[in-house]
């Protein structure tokens, strides 16, 4: 006779993920240690990634957290090994993995949308601006937090922070250790929008229904945004070039039949 055992936090896996209604949404799953990225989930957001772009259905995609906190950075356990030889290829070989994990996310063809609770630190802050959009209680604290711990930012950080926030943004929070809160993250045009976390997800479904309602449109779009905006963005000319035949494609899947007095998509 064989005797179940009880399920316990440790037995979950440290990813989870849906994809229902066009929507996959990823959900970092270690509250224990306030969802820090060990190599294993680095390795389990890859697999999500590899979905989301081979998923033609997809329009969206949520990046979550169970538990209290969004994300406290990478695994110390980790950073502590990777100190005791940091030229080492399996040094390399974590820090690669962690945060080419975030590059994924950050590439990938469809709206990306990171619902920040609690706060995010170091490649958790990476791994927010990583998306497209951060959504944020007015409480949360973001961080850069490498200062703290007396390492060098990583991950493309001081990119990631200079395009939302600018050169002297930038230099405060990752050389002068200061920190925003999540309605501060907001005026200075790191996140999209704050919101108490009772009505969050209900503030993501506004962003992701209609992204998730035409995946095949939403794709094209965030193509010519990414070609478009870059870093590097290119001139009006050139985006006028990139815009033309993909308008096109749309009037003509839209057809002619389809325009009314009632107006467009009416």
């Amino acid at each position: 006779m064989t005797v179940d055992k009880p399920v316990d936090a440790a037995s979950e896996p440290p990813i989870l993920t849906d994809f229902s209604g066009g929507v996959a949404q990823l959900t970092l799953n270690n509250p224990r240690r306030k969802n820090a990225i060990s190599l294993e989930m680095a390795a389990l957001i890859d697999e999500f990634c590899a979905r989301v772009e081979s998923d033609a259905g997809i329009g969206a995609v949520v990046v979550r957290s169970a538990g209290a906190y969004f994300c406290s950075g990478a695994d110390t356990r980790d950073l502590a090994a990777s100190s005791a030889d940091p030229a080492s290829p399996e040094a390399v070989r974590r820090t690669s993995a962690v945060y080419g994990a975030f590059v994924r996310v950050g590439s990938l063809p469809v709206p990306t949308i990171s619902r920040v609770v609690g706060g995010a630190v170091g490649a958790g802050l990476n791994l927010a601006m990583a998306t497209d959009l951060m959504v944020v209680t007015p409480q949360a604290r973001l961080d850069s937090g490498f200062l703290a711990r007396r390492i060098h930012p990583g991950g493309g950080h001081l990119s990631l922070l200079g395009r939302a926030v600018g050169w002297s943004g930038t230099i405060a929070l990752a050389a002068c250790g200061q920190s925003l809160t999540g309605a501060e993250a907001v005026a200075r045009g790191l996140a999209h929008l704050a919101a108490e976390e009772a009505d969050l997800d209900a503030r993501i479904g506004e962003l992701t229904a209609p992204a998730a309602a035409d995946p095949q449109l939403t794709r094209r779009i965030m193509s010519s945004a990414r070609l478009e905006l870059g870093p590097p963005a290119v001139s009006w000319p050139s985006a006028l070039e990139i815009e033309r035949g993909v308008q096109m494609w749309s009037m003509a899947r839209k057809g002619e039949a389809s325009w009314s007095s009632r107006g467009p998509g009416r």
